[in-house]
Parts: C-alpha cells; structure tokens; sequence
C-alpha cells in the first residue's frame, strides 16, 4: 500500500506519462495495487495539460515522447511557478551516464533505466513521495541568513523566497541539522535518499549544484563547502 498521503489528504496521485501501451498498462496495474490513484497521458503536450488541470503529487516520465521529449517537459514543469516543486522521477532507455546527469540537470528528481524492476521503481516513488511531503510540527532551522520553517516547508535567505525541488529541500534541511560538519556523499544518500534505495553517488553532486543555484544569489556567499576527497558540508567559513 501506499505509505503517504496525496495532497488532498487521500490516495497519492502519479501521472504516467509514457507512450507505450503495454508499459502504460503495466504501471498503471502494479500502481494501482500500490494504493496510488493514476492518471496517464502519452505525449508531452497531453501531459502538461494534465498538470495544469489537476496537479498529480508526483509525475513517472519517459524520456523519448512524441512531438516534445521527457526532458522538455520536465524543463517546463520547472519553469512554472504552480510545479516548480512537483517531483518528478524520469524513465528511458538511455544508459550512459551523461544521459543520467542530464536529467537530473533538467529538473527531474530521481533516473530511472529500462529494463526496471517495477519493485525498485516502486521503492522509488515512495522514497521521493515521503521526501516531499510535508512532516507536521517540525519547528525551524537557522544558518546564517538561511530560514527554513520546516511546518509550511519554506526557505528564505535573507527574507528572500527560495524554490526548492523536494530533494534539494530534504538535502539543505538535513545540512542545516547538521552546520559545519563535513558527510560523504555516501552519508548524504543514507541521510536523504534512504539505505533502501541505489542512487548512483553522481546523483549527490548533481543535486549539491542544483541547491548551490537555488540558495546562492549573485552577490551571496556561497553556503555550501566542497571538501575534497571528502564530501560536502554547510560552513560559511570553509
């Protein structure tokens, strides 16, 4: 069953958007049998519209679509400002690994390749379901001029707004927990991604840039310290 509550309080709702029929219908069964409401599209521009009229709680892409590809998708959800935050796990058959890193450049949350197993997919989906939804009664955390309330999951530096994906949300809140101290990037992914779930180590870096672009203005310092040979740590001092 489905661990999470959708945004509406009842099941969680994942957009498919996948222009195989036989795939479609597959992960549209195993879902279901998840708990999770579906709905589906099958091109890009179907699956934008989609969004717009009922915003799912998380999108399953493939990457090669008619008409507009998976990736430009994923850069429009993006840019909008009502899904700049939805999570996104993107799917194809591509397996180089700059393939990967481009997704996750793109926008997406989370890469995975064909063949799949659908229990690993599934593990997936319900790992960046819980890292993006809210947990009630949290309180805040402060660093520097950084403020995340993490009861209507916010962040603000210096009074000004930020947009964070649920990754890089679960990331910077798990940094400013832990100020100054230096995590592998084997750590960050026990920490954020869950010990259940294979993310490749590049995914870690990746993310870092995108929360260095999301918290860093042009004339901020910048928060997150590089240690090399080492990992990563939130210190205004490094």
């Amino acid at each position: 069953m489905a661990e999470a509550l959708g945004a509406n309080g009842g099941k969680p709702s994942i957009l498919v958007v996948e222009d195989e029929a036989p795939l479609l219908a597959l992960l549209r069964y195993n879902l279901e049998r998840q708990g999770f409401h579906v709905d589906e599209a099958t091109d890009g521009q179907e699956a934008l519209l989609r969004i717009a009229e009922a915003k799912p709680d998380l999108v399953l892409l493939d990457w090669m679509l008619p008409a507009m590809s998976g990736i430009e998708v994923c850069r429009q959800i993006r840019r909008r400002p009502a899904t700049r935050d939805l999570p996104v796990i993107m799917v194809t058959a591509r397996t180089e690994d700059q393939d990967a890193v481009r997704a996750l450049d793109t926008g997406a949350d989370d890469y995975i390749a064909k063949p799949f197993a659908v229990e690993a997919l599934m593990a997936r989906i319900r790992a960046l379901l819980r890292r993006s939804s809210t947990v009630a009664a949290k309180g805040s955390l402060s660093y520097q001029d950084l403020l995340m309330d993490q009861d209507a999951h916010r962040v603000t530096r210096a009074g000004r707004a930020l947009h964070l994906g649920p990754t890089e949300y679960r990331l910077l809140e798990f940094f400013m927990s832990h100020p100054r101290r230096v995590f592998t990037r084997e750590q960050l992914l026990d920490a954020v991604w869950g010990r259940d779930i294979h993310v490749e180590l590049r995914t870690v870096d990746v993310h870092i840039r995108r929360l260095r672009k999301a918290i860093n203005g042009d004339s901020d310092m910048d928060l997150i310290r590089t240690v090399r040979s080492a990992g990563y740590a939130l210190d205004a001092e490094g």
